[in-house]
């Protein structure tokens, strides 16, 4: 299982790259892996501040629809546009071209409470 050792994760299975003030988020290669054949990416919160833990969007794949969680409070600032195109990208790279949003961090406090690469690999029995 691909679980960078660089990234941030959170209990809702979404990955989190901090540079600066901006985070970056995507869902995990468990995530996509346990949803199946991602078929729509639906982020209607673009340059909204929401709070952590607030839906930001949904992923609908060919079985289920699941809501996005935002890991940290934030101004949705970028959508993968790309997405809306070939949804398959968050199944096929979901550390890379299948990142989801961009989030300009409102409370840097809250990235303590993200989960390490490790905890993370406990938390799904990695």
């Amino acid at each position: 299982m691909n679980i960078p050792a660089n990234l941030k994760y959170t209990k809702d299975h979404e990955w989190v790259s901090i540079e600066g003030d901006v985070a970056t988020v995507g869902i995990t290669h468990f995530a996509q892996k346990e949803l199946g054949d991602i078929v729509y990416v639906e982020v209607e919160t673009l340059d909204q501040s929401l709070d952590k833990d607030e839906v930001f969007g949904t992923v609908e794949a060919v079985k289920t629809v699941s809501d996005l969680f935002l890991p940290l409070s934030g101004e949705i600032i970028d959508f993968n546009d790309a997405l809306e195109s070939k949804p398959e990208s968050v199944n096929t790279d979901p550390y890379g071209d299948g990142w989801m949003i961009k989030i300009k961090i409102s409370n840097a406090d809250e990235i303590d409470s993200l989960l390490s690469s490790d905890s993370y690999k406990e938390l799904i029995g990695a």
